[in-house]
């Protein structure tokens, strides 16, 4: 009889095991806490954020708010009056609004450096050192003639 109960706390155990895992698979772990919110960044435009924009050779698109505005077309009281890879411009009257995709960040332009490598540094041309005068051979044990500055006769 302690196998039948076994089993039976076996087979309730894993009858609970599909609940728990659909329980785990609802949350998301990239959300924000409840209450977190987060503050616009700099730059941004109170109301308005581009969301992405769509650029081809036959017309021109931004995302706003979720909203699609075709190049030309109103967008609320502004007009979409121009569409670049990383922005956008509204123009309502005489006001121009520039919209970001990612406010907060600057682009800026990279100036190139000549990087050296070892292997130019090896093969760089080096200034020719002067060489010593090479010293006479003798055979072990003997000693070099003695320069007399007497001259043959």
């Amino acid at each position: 009889m302690e196998h039948a109960g076994a089993a039976w706390a076996l087979g309730a155990v894993l009858a609970l095991m599909p609940a728990v895992a659909s329980a785990q698979i609802t949350t998301d772990p990239t959300r924000p806490a409840t209450g977190f919110v987060a503050e616009a960044p700099e730059g941004a435009a109170a109301g308005n954020q581009l969301q992405s924009v769509m650029i081809s050779p036959t017309r021109s698109a931004a995302i706003i708010n979720g909203v699609t505005v075709r190049l030309g077309e109103k967008y609320g009281d502004a007009v979409l009056v121009g569409v670049a890879e990383s922005e956008v411009v509204l123009r309502s009257g005489g006001v121009q609004q520039v919209l970001k995709i990612h406010p907060g960040v600057d682009k800026r332009e990279i100036v190139p450096v000549s990087v050296v490598t070892p292997a130019a540094v090896k093969s760089a041309p080096r200034k020719a050192k002067a060489k010593a005068k090479p010293k006479a051979k003798t055979q072990r044990g003997a000693k070099p003639a003695a320069d007399s500055g007497a001259g043959t006769r």
